[in-house]
C-alpha cells in the first residue's frame, strides 16, 4: 500500500506540472490578447488546482505510511502553500463581477514557485526520478 501511494504521488507530479504549464500559457495568452475570461480558463484553473490538491492528499497518505525525515517539513509547507495560493486566487477571481486573467496567472506562477521550492526542499529536482 505504501509503495502504491508513493508511486502515485511521484507520478502525479507530471500531471500537476503539465496542468500548471497549460494554465500558465493560457492565462498569459488571455492577458496578452486582452480577451475576456472564459469557460476554458475556469476549466484549466480548476484542473490545475484539483490535481494539486490531489497531490497534497496523496502526499499526506505517503507521510502517514512511510518513514518521516526532517526535510519533509519544508516540502509539506511549500506544497500546502502552493495548493492554497492556487485555490484562493482562482476562487477570488471566480467571484469577481468581471473575472480576468491577472489573478489566476499570478496564482499559478506563485504556486509553481512554491512547488519547485517544495521539491528542492527534499533534495530532488523537478524532473529527477525517485528511488524507493
Amino acid at each position: 500500500m505504501d509503495r502504491m501511494l508513493f508511486y502515485a504521488h511521484s507520478g502525479l507530479r507530471y500531471l500537476v506540472l503539465l496542468a500548471g504549464i497549460l494554465a500558465l500559457a493560457y492565462f498569459a495568452y488571455g492577458l496578452a490578447t486582452r480577451k475576456p475570461f472564459d469557460k476554458l480558463g475556469r476549466i484549466l484553473g480548476s484542473a490545475y488546482s484539483g490535481l494539486l490538491q490531489l497531490q497534497v492528499l496523496l502526499g499526506v497518505g505517503v507521510l502517514v505510511t512511510r518513514f518521516y525525515y526532517p526535510a519533509l517539513i519544508g516540502h509539506i509547507v511549500m506544497m500546502v502553500l502552493a495548493a492554497g495560493v492556487a485555490q484562493a486566487t482562482l476562487s477570488i477571481n471566480r467571484r469577481k463581477p468581471q473575472p480576468a486573467f491577472v489573478l489566476p496567472l499570478v496564482g499559478v506562477v506563485v504556486s509553481i514557485i512554491f512547488i519547485i521550492g517544495g521539491i528542492m526542499a527534499i533534495g530532488r529536482g523537478v524532473f529527477t526520478t525517485t528511488a524507493m
